[in-house]
């Protein structure tokens, strides 16, 4: 029981850490000429991600951690640091595309376009099994997924828009 506070405990913090990070990048991206897209999603994503954790919370304070399972979202952990790290001051938690910057090539961004969404899926499939919460990891794997697919389509406009010339 004490361990599976201590991992809710910690999720929490990191969400509400990357939260702060998210809001400093996004205000100094829209001031550097950024243009949001894709913002009638995102109050949809938050909830989603929010009764996600809420959930556990609810759920899972009081359950055994298994611990393969919590190995396996460790090393998910380690890969979403390297995704942040590798978009840098760019991350943020909404789509802000500012004209005239490249896109970012480098760690996982050299084999895919969206390394962070699928640590994201990963996350919210594998935390839920960590305490044995199989449905639970199933439901939100699901709305997790068509979340992404709104997400990565807004996205993906957002960014082919911003390489066309102005007309």
């Amino acid at each position: 029981m004490i361990l599976s506070l201590v991992i809710l405990a910690l999720v929490t913090l990191q969400r509400l850490g990357e939260l702060v990070v998210a809001r400093r990048n996004t205000a100094r991206l829209l001031a550097e000429g950024g243009v949001e897209r894709g913002a009638e999603h995102y109050p949809l994503m938050v909830s989603l991600h929010a009764a996600w954790l809420i959930g556990l919370w609810v759920l899972a304070w009081d359950r055994p951690a298994n611990l393969p399972w919590l190995a396996a979202y460790l090393a998910l952990e380690i890969l979403r640091i390297w995704a942040l790290a590798s978009i840098g001051r760019r991350w943020t938690t909404r789509i802000i595309v500012v004209p005239g910057e490249r896109l970012v090539r480098k760690g996982p961004y050299r084999f895919l376009p969206h390394p962070n969404y699928l640590v994201v899926a990963g996350e919210i499939a594998v935390l839920p099994l960590v305490f044995g919460l199989n449905a639970y990891a199933l439901v939100f794997s699901l709305l997790n997924a068509a979340m992404l697919w709104l997400r990565i389509r807004a996205e993906d406009a957002a960014l082919r828009d911003a390489r066309q010339p102005a007309i």
